[in-house]
């Protein structure tokens, strides 16, 4: 028995010092291969699909004759795509500014200790978990320019009707108006939580200093927030751009183009004119946008640290 033990213990130790056929700082790397696999697969290859069919004139059927840059050169002739432009960068800057605003001004007042804090925190996140179809459909019955409940009030009270969703500026102003009662709450719950954990003796130190509550504001809370502001304010930006269904399902781009944005603009030459490769061309341009803004914003961001 002890020359059994002894043969175990000596094969045992061989076994540990045979080197494996992987190094072991390799394992990770090798763990990582299928998620790798599924994100170039969902991920790259549609990208590149879009990059091949923005340099052809073809349709949904088939990719069609290579025609190079042609694409790109007749969106800059476009006045379609100079409008589209111009109205993205109105909508996401509205939409940061003032959710933003609203977002920060909810976030100091629920930071505060009172009674049924709870409960107005649950409800002013309402606009963000209830669906956005849900959401922008409600809001189009209650603004429609016939039969909305806004108008019928109005027009009991003596007061012409509104036409938010046929005259170009209400239309802007409405498109506007729904996406920033969907984005506040996302502001407020992340600007909250950001707040709660500043340093509370920092408050006290100031006010033992003599500082006001707008000295305080101003040079305690707002640094605090800078970093999380800057996140925010690219996300929004990202998601401003990219938003498709409050447009499209509020105007659908109209009246006569004005709420149009870029995303709408592709999906209208694909699937409205089957003109995919000019759609292509807008969405890659897009993408180029975003990443050039992020790149900027996020530079920002470093700068602060």
């Amino acid at each position: 028995m002890p020359v059994q033990v002894s043969s175990t213990r000596v094969n045992t130790r061989r076994v540990l010092k045979t080197p494996t056929a992987l190094p072991i700082h390799m394992l990770p790397y090798l763990l990582l291969l299928p998620s790798l696999a599924i994100i170039l697969l969902i991920e790259f290859y549609p990208f590149l699909t879009g990059v091949s069919y923005s340099l052809h004139k073809g349709s949904l059927l088939s990719a069609g004759p290579f025609v190079g840059l042609d694409n790109y050169a007749r969106l800059f002739r476009s006045s379609s795509f100079y409008n589209s432009l111009w109205f993205s960068f109105v909508f996401a800057f509205f939409n940061v500014a003032i959710s933003y605003m609203l977002g920060l001004a909810l976030a100091l007042f629920l930071n505060l200790e009172f009674p049924g804090r709870g409960f107005c925190r649950v409800a002013l996140l309402v606009p963000w978990i209830v669906p956005a179809v849900v959401s922008i459909v409600s809001w189009k019955w209650l603004i429609a320019d016939r039969g909305g409940m806004v108008n019928v009030i109005l027009s009991s009270l003596g007061i012409r009707p509104i036409y938010f969703l046929s005259q170009s500026g209400w239309a802007i102003v409405a498109v506007i108006a729904i996406k920033i009662w969907r984005s506040f709450p996302f502001m407020m719950l992340s600007l909250l939580a950001q707040l709660q954990v500043i340093d509370r003796t920092l408050y006290e130190a100031g006010k033992i200093d003599g500082a006001s509550n707008r000295q305080l504001f101003w040079y305690i809370t707002l640094p605090h927030l800078k970093n999380i502001s800057i996140i925010q304010a690219i996300l929004m930006v990202i998601w401003s751009i990219n938003d498709f269904e409050t447009p499209f399902l509020l105007t659908q781009g109209g009246p006569s183009n004005a709420t149009e944005n870029l995303i709408l603009l592709s999906y209208r030459y694909t699937f409205g004119r089957n003109d995919v490769g000019l759609g292509s061309s807008v969405a890659l341009l897009t993408l180029v946008l975003l990443m050039v803004l992020a790149t900027i914003m996020m530079r920002q961001q470093r700068k602060t640290i």
